[in-house]
């Protein structure tokens, strides 16, 4: 069951100044214990839609493969530009409910390469330089669509916001052993000894 008070984490100022807050909301198993999480969409403060049933273990993989990524060296110099290697989209969630009802939000995080021409003083023409960057776009119940575009750095910051703000103060706990897909304490009922 997902549901309980959504606590804000922190959000995303978007192209068109709006601001996307994105909070995880607690999903408990039948004993109660909470063990995975949802996130509740706001736009600008006003209910934006629920995405992502079950999407923190993603999330704490994601936010550690970001974290990887920017450490190592390769192609990108600049550590702005490095995002995990493999597919260019990141996470796509939308609203999922048992009767499949689909249109109450979207939220999803596609890493694209942009060109960036930067003009040299004098006489010099300049020269296009390669940046990459991720694009978080959200749409809502109502198909009003937002876009944030975030360096490595910022997409880190805000996913390791999301994932710490689930396990401390939501009390989920993602195992993030290499290889493993395992929820410490999912599904399991806390007996006394």
């Amino acid at each position: 069951m997902c549901g309980g008070y959504p606590l804000e984490v922190g959000g995303l100022r978007c192209v068109d100044g709006s601001y996307l807050s994105v909070n995880p909301v607690v999903c408990r198993d039948s004993a109660g214990i909470p063990y995975e999480i949802t996130l509740a969409l706001y736009r600008d403060g006003a209910p934006y839609g629920m995405v992502g049933e079950r999407c923190g273990w993603l999330l704490a993989r994601l936010a550690r493969g970001v974290a990887e990524a920017r450490e190592e060296m390769g192609e990108w110099g600049d550590p702005d530009d490095r995002f995990p290697r493999g597919e260019d989209e990141l996470f796509a969630f939308r609203y999922r409910a048992r009767t499949d009802i689909v249109g109450r939000g979207e939220l999803r995080c596609q890493v694209r390469t942009i060109p960036v021409w930067e003009p040299r003083g004098g006489r010099a023409r300049g020269e296009w330089r390669l940046t990459r960057r991720a694009f978080v776009e959200a749409w809502g119940s109502q198909g009003v669509g937002l876009r944030a575009v975030l360096t490595s750095g910022q997409l880190g910051a805000f996913l390791d916001g999301l994932v710490a703000e689930a396990e401390d103060r939501l009390g989920t706990c993602f195992g993030m052993e290499r290889n493993s897909n395992l929820i410490k304490g999912a599904g399991t009922i806390a007996r006394p000894r």
